[in-house]
């Protein structure tokens, strides 16, 4: 019987052979070399976290609260909620110096199918979701820089329902996609030296608008004390800000995805992802206070395009046009990221045979693993066309949020069972920061499903296909172990397959 919870020393990682025996997964396992230290690993968590919520969310927040003050005292809460969340993660990354993330802890912690649900998330929530959001971002903001209007959406009903929206965005947006998932199934080297130009570029417009804003003489203070008649029940529309915040800080645990290549990942694993979460909701912050001396609430109540219209209250026309097209640049940094990085782990889940092989295979000519590109980018695709930007920020808050809760109750389930982390780092303020970090997720969830229901049930059922899926692998897995043993021999045992 499985007992995941027993101390044991850290081991490679591993891969079930064809024929159900193992053998080492290069993309897991000791043979990744400890080559980042803390300045890139914590660049990675500010990489990662910057992108699509903070230019887009804050009209959604705004919308709710009513008041700019609470708006800005939520977006302090889900910094709160990503630094305990950060501070958790540390201790975990330092007893499991492994790549992975989630996938590692709830694998470790509660069993494979835990670490399968969590794999199976990352697929359709952690990044392909993500990336349509971040796509659908980028058409909204060169469609202001170009000055296109946008126009009514074709709407095709699926049994008297209408499922799919097609408009001239959404067509740019999927286009996008398609195009940097060519860039990335082109080449490693080529994909990487996009990503690290994109990156950087957004880093210093973020600074840069910070900067500007605060020379700005055309915004005014006399916003902060402006206020829309929020309706009742705020305790239930604050928790809803913070899913959409939550989208906003997501990335916070960027570093834990690539334990196994972190020099002293007991030190600089948890120090990265506590300097890069300050770091960024600093920089949430400033930017807020910008929006607000920029904008009315009245006017910034719903936009998705926040940041052009504070460009275009401080700056004028012209130069927001700019600044649009700027923003524009920046996200497809976040977008270019999670199409890099996203099937890798979908590679590696395929190598665990917990998904179907097709996917473990890489281009013999590219080097890449091509269809975990493509099987991405079709999800992203059709989350495009089925879903509104709204709806697909709560959906990715709601099931993101849940599964980082689920990881800080496996840190508590761990600690009951074997104690404090005995050579490594111990996560700050402990037991107080894992109870901080899971009572406000179970907040945000709760009032999640109250008061958005369909995008939270689209979340239930995503898990509920998870579950569906695990058990069909595990069955096929029986399978290659009772079925294949005699032939284990002459299998293809390199851990790497090619098409």
């Amino acid at each position: 019987m499985e007992t995941p919870l027993q101390a044991k020393p850290i081991k490679p990682a591993t891969t079930c052979g064809p024929s159900g025996g193992f053998v080492k997964n290069n993309l897991n396992g000791s043979e990744l070399k400890r080559e980042i230290g803390f300045f890139t690993a914590t660049i990675l968590v500010i990489a990662n976290m910057v992108g699509t919520g903070i230019f887009t969310t804050s009209g959604f927040v705004i919308k709710e609260l009513g008041s700019p003050t609470a708006m800005l005292i939520c977006w302090a809460a889900g910094g709160v909620f990503a630094l305990c969340g950060a501070l958790c993660y540390g201790e975990l990354g330092s007893r499991y110096p492994q790549a992975g993330g989630e996938y590692t802890y709830l694998k470790e912690i509660f069993g494979k199918w835990m670490g399968f649900l969590s794999g199976w998330i990352s697929l359709v929530v952690g990044f392909s979701a993500p990336i349509a959001a971040a796509a659908i971002a980028f058409a909204i903001y060169s469609f202001q820089m170009l000055s296109i209007a946008p126009k009514p959406p074709l709407v095709v009903p699926i049994m008297g329902i209408p499922v799919v929206s097609i408009s001239l965005q959404s067509l740019v947006a999927i286009s996008v996609v398609i195009l940097f998932s060519v860039v990335h199934y082109h080449s490693l080297k080529v994909g990487s030296r996009v990503q690290n130009l994109l990156t950087l570029f957004k880093i210093g417009l973020v600074v840069a608008f910070i900067a500007a804003g605060f020379l700005s003489e055309n915004g005014t203070a006399a916003n902060f004390l402006l206020e829309i008649k929020p309706a009742a029940g705020f305790a239930e529309k604050f928790a809803v800000s913070l899913i959409f915040i939550s989208f906003a800080y997501a990335g916070w645990n960027a570093s834990a995805y690539i334990g196994g290549e972190i020099k002293n990942p007991g030190r600089n694993i948890p120090l990265s992802l506590l300097v890069g979460t300050i770091i960024v909701s600093g920089l949430y912050l400033l930017l807020n206070v910008i929006y607000i001396y920029a904008l009315t609430p009245t006017q910034m109540s719903g936009a998705v395009d926040i940041g052009a219209r504070a460009a275009i209250s401080l700056f004028g026309e012209n130069i927001s046009k700019i600044v649009s097209g700027a923003i524009a640049l920046g996200l497809l940094s976040v977008l270019s990221a999670m199409i890099m990085t996203g099937p890798r782990v979908y590679y590696a889940m395929s190598k665990d045979r917990i998904f179907f092989e097709l996917f473990a295979k890489i281009s013999k000519a590219r080097h890449t693993p091509a269809h975990s590109i493509f099987l991405q980018a079709g999800i992203a695709v059709l989350l495009i066309v089925t879903a509104s930007y709204e709806k697909l920020l709560i959906y990715i808050g709601f099931t993101l949020s849940l599964f980082a809760m689920l990881t800080v109750v496996g840190l508590v389930r761990l600690r009951f069972k074997n104690g404090a982390n005995p050579t490594g780092y111990r996560t700050f303020g402990y037991p107080i920061t894992p109870l901080i970090f899971i009572a406000g997720n179970l907040w945000i969830i709760w009032f999640s499903v109250k008061s958005r229901p369909i995008p939270a049930l689209c979340g239930i059922a995503t898990i509920g296909l998870g579950l569906c899926a695990y058990l069909y692998f595990k069955k096929r897995q029986t399978y290659f172990r009772t079925q294949l043993e005699p032939n284990q021999s002459t299998q293809n045992t390199s851990g790497f397959s090619q098409n």
